[in-house]
This record gives C-alpha cells, structure tokens and sequence, in this order.
C-alpha cells in the first residue's frame, strides 16, 4: 500500500506558521474559493468552471443530496493512529482521493494542467488528465515524473483518433482510462452561453487533438496555417451522440489497463458496464454541467453500489467540496471520490501552489472527520455511519 500519510498535521503546520504571523494565501474553507475566484478572474473563465446546465438546479440537488446525510459520530474508539490509503484499480494510493479531469485548465492559469498535475504527483494523489486539455498528454506526464495518472476519454467520432489517444496514453504511463458518456453533446449552459464564451472554439483545450497524428492526417493544411479549419474539424469530431453499449468493444481492444465509465446514476447501466467488462464506474453528473434537474449524484449512489456489487469499483463525483463530503462518499459505498471545482479554483488564484492547499486542505478535514467519528480507516465506514434528513 502507499506510505501512510498524516494528513491531519496540516492544522498544526498551519498554526504553528501563524506563530511568525503568516496565515494561508487561501481561506481552508474550500467553499469559499467559489466567491474568491469570482472576484479575481474574468467572468468567462470562472463562468465556464462553475456554470451548470439550465437554472443550476442539477449543481444545488448534488450539494443538497450530501448535505441531507449526516454524520453520526462514535466515541471511544481507538483513532490515535490512522491510515486513509486504499486500493483503487489495482493501484495503491495515499487517500481516496483523485483530481478530477478538467479541460482547458490554461484558462485559469497559465500553467495549467502542468500545474495540477505536479501538486497531485507531489501528494501521491491520482491526477485524471481531460481528453480537452490545454497541454499535450505528453507534457503533462513528463511535469508529473512517475505520479499516478489516469487519462479521460472523450470518445470522438473518428476512431483513428481515438485509438491514436489510447496508444500515447498508455506510451505517456497513464494507467487507467476514464471514459467521459455523459456528453455526447454540450448542454445549454446560460453562463458560457450569455458571454459568448466557448474556449474550444479559440483553439484552447484542443491541445491534444492538434498534436495527434490521426487528426491532423484529416486536415488539409497544416494546424497552423489554417487554424480555424482545424478548430472545425476538432468541433465534428469531439463527441458522437451515436455511441451505444458495443461499441465499448473497440475500447477494451485498444486498452489494456482498467477502464471506468464516467457518467452513470442509474443502477441497470452499472449492470451493463460490468457485463462489458468494464471495471468501474464513476457516480457522477458532470457536476450538474449536462442535464438540468438530474438526479443528485449522492441520491443515485446507494443504487449503483448495490448494482455493483464486486464486479465494479465505484469511484464518485459531483458536489464534493469537503472533507465530511468525502466522508459520507465512501460512507455510502464509493472507493474514492473526484475533486473537480475547487482545485481549478484553487490553481486559477494560486497555481501549483494553490492546488497543493486544496488537496491539503480536504484531506485533513477527511482524515479530522474520519477521527472525531470513530474511524482509523476508510474501509471501515458503512452506511451505518449515517442517518438521511427527510428532503
């Protein structure tokens, strides 16, 4: 397993450096980092990470869901020596804890996913590069040196590219591939929609398809002499609302490694994947980024776990913000939990340091939370742990 980590010490690092007078560049209350942002970036950027389909009511029913469960702590239980390291697709990590895939990260920070990808590397954290990055896989992987990383997919239409993407994928030592189903077209987003604001369309988070081989074999002018006739190109092809249960197929033949579909609230589908040969799922609605007045990911999660049964690992995302968010994740049957918002607003006020804060942060409150419940370890949370507030 991963080495132990004492991720509760933070606190007192912190505490100690108040002794010199020096607080933390960023609140520890990553709900704050939201409104932070808010002030400090442009509207089109921070529109596009926190904007949400239609009204938002998707996003608000993924915060409502978590908070509707509550905690119920035990007492006199022997916490003084912790350990949050768990195995996750065969691979042993510090904490249930892996970064979320983000696109076109250079929008809040110049430094984008390079940037991300060092401050989960240096924390053992899994990094999940997005298939609509900013930065090429490749260079993405040498900033992360030997750091766990896993690589999503968006399935384009054009197969060449998609196995083109799985072959420097797995050539680049991304371990595990995480396939994005849930957007096969883009939602209506009045946030991006109101400022006019598509960053694909200015050839930003194309990085990857502009670099690839395949794709450019289907230009007719080189990327830089014509760039808008790669930007279209890259806009036929980005994702195929043709897609069904078969063709996953093609995936498996040209991947080796553990595949996970990103995506699935309903418990016949997690059926599906494992009778795919699929071997996980993530619980996810994309944030509340796709369909307006979905179901809360929390609200699907017991469902899916039970579909599951041992034949998938669950992964989840969608709302978490906390380290009590994280904790009632596993609580309910998760193997770990993505973080997605609050490290992009994390590296969009602070860069590579400002993402390292957020994962600090989360993972004391877990490993806190985790204590002052009763609990050494995640594997020994249950849904027991939890009692649910009528909605």
């Amino acid at each position: 397993m991963a080495t132990t980590q004492h991720w509760a010490d933070f606190q007192y690092e912190i505490y100690l450096n108040g002794m010199t007078g020096t607080v933390p560049r960023l609140p520890t209350d990553l709900t704050r980092l939201e409104e932070l942002a808010g002030h400090r970036l442009g509207p089109g950027p921070v529109g596009y990470v926190a904007g949400s389909a239609g009204s938002g009511s998707t996003a608000r029913a993924n915060r409502a869901a978590l908070d509707r469960w509550r905690i119920v702590p035990r007492m006199l239980r022997d916490v003084h020596e912790r350990d949050l390291s768990v195995e996750v697709l065969g691979r042993p990590l510090p904490a249930p804890l892996a970064l979320a895939p983000i696109g076109v990260l250079s929008i809040m920070h110049p430094d984008a996913e390079c940037a991300a990808a060092r401050a989960a590397a240096a924390r053992g954290v899994p990094y999940i590069l997005s298939s609509a990055s900013s930065t090429p896989m490749e260079q993405v992987a040498e900033a992360m040196g030997d750091g766990e990383r896993w690589f999503q997919l968006y399935w384009a239409k054009d197969r060449d590219v998609t196995a083109s993407f799985l072959e420097r994928a797995r050539t680049a030592g991304f371990t595990a591939l995480i396939v994005t189903l849930d957007t096969p077209l883009l939602a209506w987003r009045p946030r991006d929609l109101d400022q006019a604001y598509l960053p694909f369309l200015h050839g930003v988070g194309t990085a990857n398809y502009f670099s690839d081989p395949a794709f450019r074999a289907g230009l007719a002018k080189p990327v830089h002499e014509d760039p808008n006739a790669a930007v279209m190109h890259f806009v036929g092809m980005f994702a195929d609302p043709a897609k069904t249960w078969p063709d996953l197929a093609f995936l498996r033949e040209h991947w080796d490694g553990p595949i996970v579909l990103k995506g699935i609230l309903h418990p016949d589908d997690a059926r599906r994947a494992a009778d795919a040969g699929m071997d996980g799922v993530v619980v996810s609605n994309h944030g509340g980024r796709q369909v307006a007045g979905s179901v809360a990911a929390a609200d699907a999660l017991p469902r899916v776990v039970e579909a599951a049964g041992d034949r998938l690992t669950v992964l989840f995302d969608s709302g978490i913000r906390t380290g009590d968010d994280v904790f009632k994740a596993l609580a309910l049957g998760a193997r770990a939990v993505l973080l997605g918002r609050p490290y992009a607003y994390g590296l969009g006020l602070d860069g590579q340091a400002g993402v390292d804060h957020v994962i600090r942060c989360l993972l004391a409150e877990l490993d806190l939370t985790l204590a002052l419940s009763g609990h050494a370890r995640p594997g020994s949370l249950t849904s027991d742990d939890l009692i649910r507030e009528p909605a």
